[in-house]
């Protein structure tokens, strides 16, 4: 029976370290996937000594990813867990794996921007800013010192932490663990990238549909209102009562889209993309016909 192979300490140390250049070469059609592959390597080198082997585990690698640069570190630990245990021969597929890194990607991308990005490092900057102001030069010093430890640390020990987890995870295969992470994991995914849509997905049909003349008292007299800042007071005043800004009331084809089920139309695109992706249709040919479609529509005034 061959040795188990096995990650060592260098090993998942020089992971780490690659994976803090996790968006040097950042796409726009599988975005962060080629910093995963580069943070993969010495790994995958590690695992798999047959060449064949590699190319296969860096193809499956270069599948779309994207999360916060900093919590992707317990992605990858538990990855490496999985590609350990695939690579001493346990039945741990490319849908397993693929699968647990899309499950906890979008989670933890809603937890990394609010603690770095909006707590740690303004918490920094106006430490570092307000010594730096007094003419202290310990002020970037200490902002850039302080920044990187706490970010090496986090993002090192948390990698540990999501290797330990993943080989408790594989160890429990013929009891179908496994099976169940990665069945949850796919289901939160797409929950997650389901509820995203409305979010990042945006569409606005102009033409109009109706042009209603409201009564008086319905909007705001413009000609009444007193000039300066208190007539800007009491326009806000009468608005937030619920007065229209015209006498016209305009209904353009999305607000009755809207009244009836609110962000169809970026629903449908979003399924009609997934079709398309389906039908190996490549994502470059996809984003440049959202491009045109999208500029086409302006022009002509539907969209």
């Amino acid at each position: 029976m061959a040795d188990k192979i096995s990650l060592s300490k260098k090993d998942r140390l020089s992971v780490a370290w690659r994976s803090t250049f996790l968006q040097g070469s950042w796409n726009y059609e599988r975005m962060q996937n080629g910093g995963w592959v580069y943070a993969m390597i010495p790994a995958i080198k590690k695992l798999y000594t047959n060449k064949d082997d590699q190319v296969a585990a860096l193809q499956r690698h270069l599948e779309f990813f994207n999360t916060h640069p900093y919590v992707a570190s317990p992605i990858i630990g538990v990855t490496l867990a999985l590609e350990e245990d695939r690579a001493n021969g346990a039945p741990v597929d490319d849908v397993a794996i693929q699968g647990v890194k899309v499950g906890m990607m979008g989670p933890l991308a809603g937890v990394g921007d609010p603690v770095f990005w909006f707590t740690l490092r303004p918490m920094l900057g106006a430490l570092g800013a307000s010594l730096a102001m007094s003419g202290n030069i310990l002020g970037p010093i200490i902002f850039f010192a302080v920044w990187n430890i706490v970010r090496w640390a986090f993002m090192w020990y948390t990698q540990e932490f999501g290797y330990t987890a993943g080989t408790k995870i594989t160890q429990d295969l013929s009891g179908g663990l496994l099976q169940k992470v990665t069945q949850g994991a796919s289901i939160l995914g797409m929950f997650v990238l389901g509820a995203l849509v409305q979010r990042w997905v945006s569409i606005s049909f102009q033409p109009v549909v109706s042009t209603v003349t409201l009564s008086e008292g319905a909007y705001i007299d413009w000609s009444s209102l007193p000039s300066g800042v208190d007539g800007i007071r009491e326009a806000l005043t009468q608005f937030s009562s619920g007065l229209a800004l015209s006498a016209d009331k305009v209904t353009t084809l999305q607000d009755n889209l809207d009244s009836l089920i609110p962000g169809l139309a970026a629903l449908l695109l979003t399924l009609l993309c997934m079709w398309l992706l389906k039908k190996k249709v490549s994502p470059i040919v996809i984003i440049i016909g959202l491009f045109i479609v999208g500029i086409g529509g302006h022009v002509i005034g539907l969209l």
